[in-house]
């Protein structure tokens, strides 16, 4: 039976624009997008032939991402 997982997708904003996506569950995975749509269709088709592949070769696929990821802010002491 089909099932759906969810994984965490970090995306870094490029200086040129554009975004690199990178995906934690799968270090393997890095990807571009021009925008963040783009971005976030490369990583879902880069996650669903990683999956793929994993399946193939009887490797494990990873449960969605169950620890939540946030942002911590930190002071940078002026030099």
């Amino acid at each position: 039976m089909d099932e759906t997982r969810t994984y965490t997708v970090v995306l870094k904003p490029e200086p040129e624009g554009g975004f690199t996506v990178r995906v934690p569950m799968f270090p393997e995975i890095v990807t571009y997008g021009e925008d963040e749509g783009e971005a976030l269709a490369m990583a879902k088709e880069a996650i669903e032939l990683a999956i793929e592949y994993r399946a193939s070769i009887d490797e494990n696929i990873p449960d969605s991402q169950s620890t939540p990821v946030r942002g911590l802010t930190v002071l940078i002491p002026a030099a």
